[in-house]
């Protein structure tokens, strides 16, 4: 792992040396994943979320939003039909959406995992630390819990009142149960700072995360942070490029959102330390309306199409894609 100080990151951040940056950040993906890029295949389940979040266009107080839920049979088809186009993980995706029973979630991982050779990843929300560990004696690999920030007073104002350490704790038993497990930021937030986004990095770094994410902040117009700021995307770039340099055998994403503002976005950042790429495979007719932020989903494919055009993408990248599940080099130990 590089060794940065705080004043070495505030450089880079500012943009100091990006030529040097984003190359050593291609290095050292190159000298960790080779060619190879991972794809992970989303199933966004439901957009239904209880939650207030003050960036976020799945709030539940926003009545604009075409609500929807899947049903089991429905998520597991997904899967199924992202399975056989080559995925070899499925993200099972949804706002707080707690309609789902412990029991239906075990029915949609053992559905999938029976049926298909793949890693089964969770990105439910705040359910209990037993709900997680029921679900991982079910077959689940994986739990991506974002933080957004890792400043408790930010955390709070952009959660509601919601308390950060209750979201670490939750965090550390996922650890503990033995799941590969996911985090990360948004660069940009309203009122945020370099100086804190260099904070938030040696704190992502010291939660030896399996998988680091951060993509930039986009205004969502039926939020209250509808007038802030949009984010800045090479800022966004210059973070995930230092998350790599600290975190070599962590799996960071090219996020959807630089696609947001960039046609190039996810190109970039795959060339600039990323070794994901994440396209959904919710139903076309649903997919629009998982709309956290504008410009998510706005392109509606088959599934099929969708793993097409990713693998498509990371060809053209000179990249190939993986054939493995994609598991965490961290926690196995892989140089």
């Amino acid at each position: 792992m590089a060794v940065f100080g705080r004043d070495d990151l505030i450089f880079y951040l500012n943009g100091g040396n990006d030529d040097e940056l984003y190359a050593l950040a291609d290095g050292l993906r190159d000298e960790t994943f080779g060619r190879e890029v991972y794809l992970r295949a989303i199933v966004e389940f439901s957009n239904v979320c209880n939650k207030k979040c003050n960036y976020c266009g799945l709030r539940a107080p926003n009545s604009k939003v075409s609500r929807y839920r899947m049903d089991v049979d429905s998520i597991i088809e997904s899967a199924r039909m992202a399975a056989e186009a080559g995925a070899r993980t499925i993200v099972l995706q949804s706002g707080d959406d707690f309609s789902y029973s412990p029991a239906q979630v075990e029915e949609i991982i053992i559905g999938i995992k029976e049926s298909y050779d793949v890693a089964v990843t969770l990105s439910l929300g705040d359910r209990s630390a037993g709900e997680y560990e029921h679900w991982f004696n079910c077959g689940a690999d994986r739990c991506l819990l974002k933080l957004e920030t890792t400043a408790p007073d930010i955390y709070r104002k952009i959660r509601c009142g919601e308390d950060f350490h209750k979201r670490i704790s939750l965090l550390r038993s996922l650890q503990e149960i033995g799941y590969e497990v996911g985090s990360g930021i948004i660069v940009g937030l309203p009122d945020y700072t370099v100086e804190q986004l260099a904070e938030d990095l040696f704190f992502l770094s010291g939660l030896e995360l399996d998988m680091i994410a951060a993509g930039p902040f986009i205004p969502h117009p039926d939020t209250p942070f509808s007038t802030a700021g949009t984010g800045d995307i090479d800022l966004s770039f210059r973070f995930t490029a230092l998350a790599r340099l600290l975190n070599p055998l962590s799996n960071i994403p090219a996020t959807s959102a630089l696609d947001s503002f960039d046609s190039k976005g996810r190109e970039k950042g795959l060339k600039r330390g990323c070794n994901v790429v994440m396209p959904s495979v919710t139903p076309a007719a649903k997919r629009k309306d998982y709309n956290i932020y504008p410009g998510k989903n706005s392109i509606s494919l088959d599934v099929a199409d969708s793993i097409f055009k990713a693998e498509e993408l990371i060809r053209e990248l000179g990249f190939v894609p993986s054939a493995t599940k994609g598991s965490s080099r961290r926690m196995n130990n892989v140089e």
